[in-house]
């Protein structure tokens, strides 16, 4: 709360380097047009796209000179809730120009949903006063950026392995700092910043693939079976990791939506039964990996909602039988096997499979006791 009224009644300072789509800000609410062929034709193409402009409609068409200053400007509005921007910025220190970060160097542009409390509120203040296309730079009082350093860390950290990233807790931020000395500095004295913004893309809500946190939970069920459907395509395409990956998004989708319910409810059971045939197809696809004991786990946590399972069960056979349990391997085929008759000729081949293997273990284990003595 109180940062929002810092927001509100602290200066921010806006210089516009390109104006895009031939808007200049003038005021909170106020954009000026430039009445020229190359507006007109940017204005159609605009109208072609759909694209979202930001902020508000044009209500003058007075030109005045660049840059123009903002003095305050006001915070998110409503309207532009869940709207997905993306932008590159270059960081400076506004008393000697020093670069910060830049995110061209990053290697990906900043991807920014509207409405959902970034932790540098600011950002989304200043973007919904840009049209797009448009390059203006932001100079921003030090009070509203105390969280900078940490969010410049985050991103600096996501082009590293985990075990290069350092973790941050209280006494190690006091003793040790960030991690990085120029956020350390900017932490330990912090200094009025120079944000230059270029809004790349402006995109509604149902024009961009949501992030899990985002979804409703319809959205959710419905980007669950949209992960089967994909997931089952790509399996039948022999894209086992593709598929692999869509299953396991899946099941954690429907994982979070159990949470949501009472173990053992009514709707948490209709949930574990949309999560079985996806764990299992995950199953499927790790053991074509080769990672049995996982394979085992997944069909373990299948039957213990349904012990009755023969794909689970047999899976599982075929896990043991890959990790060397031969006895939990003939014991799985057979249960298997007593469910489902239709499988008498492919359980019969794999527990000759185990004999076989189990024959040639035992002379080699004959010939490395004869070395012995």
């Amino acid at each position: 709360m109180e940062q929002k009224k810092n927001v509100e009644n602290k200066p921010i300072r806006k210089e516009i380097i390109n104006p895009g789509n031939a808007y200049i800000e003038l005021t909170p609410g106020t954009r000026v047009g430039f009445k020229s062929k190359k507006h007109e034709i940017q204005k159609k193409s605009n109208k072609q796209q759909q694209l979202p402009l930001l902020p508000t409609p044009i209500v003058t068409s007075e030109i005045r000179p660049r840059p123009w200053k903002v003095h305050a400007i006001t915070p998110p509005s409503p309207c532009c809730s869940c709207l997905q921007v993306k932008f590159h910025f270059l960081t400076r220190t506004a008393h000697d120009g020093r670069t910060v970060d830049d995110s061209r160097k990053m290697g990906k542009p900043m991807e920014l949903v509207l409405g959902k409390k970034f932790k540098l509120e600011v950002w989304e203040v200043i973007v919904q006063q840009m049209s797009l296309n448009e390059v203006a730079k932001f100079t921003v009082h030090k009070s509203l950026c105390p969280q900078y350093p940490f969010i410049s860390k985050t991103l600096r950290d996501i082009g590293k392995k985990p075990e290069e990233r350092r973790r941050c807790c209280g006494m190690t931020l006091q003793n040790e700092g960030i991690g990085y000395p120029d956020l350390d500095a900017l932490l330990q004295h912090p200094v009025d910043l120079e944000f230059i913004i270029e809004l790349t893309s402006i995109e509604l809500p149902e024009q961009y693939e949501k992030e899990r946190w985002q979804m409703s939970d319809d959205e959710k069920m419905l980007a669950t079976n949209t992960l089967r459907e994909r997931g089952n395509g790509f399996y039948k395409s022999n894209r086992y990791t593709d598929a692999e990956t869509c299953y396991r998004e899946a099941v954690g989708i429907v994982e979070q939506l159990m949470l949501k319910e009472k173990p053992h409810d009514g709707e948490w059971m209709e949930l574990a039964a949309i999560k079985t045939p996806l764990l299992l197809n995950y199953a499927q696809c790790r053991l074509i990996a080769g990672d049995f004991y996982a394979v085992i786990e997944h069909c373990n946590e299948v039957l213990n909602l349904d012990p009755g399972n023969v794909k689970a069960l047999f899976r599982r056979a075929k896990a043991h039988a890959g990790a060397w349990n031969p006895m939990q391997a003939r014991r799985d085929f057979i249960d298997a096997l007593a469910l489902d008759s239709s499988l008498k000729s492919t359980v019969a081949k794999e527990l000759k499979s185990i004999e076989e293997q189990q024959q040639a273990r035992n002379v080699q284990d004959r010939i490395h006791m004869q070395k012995l003595f």
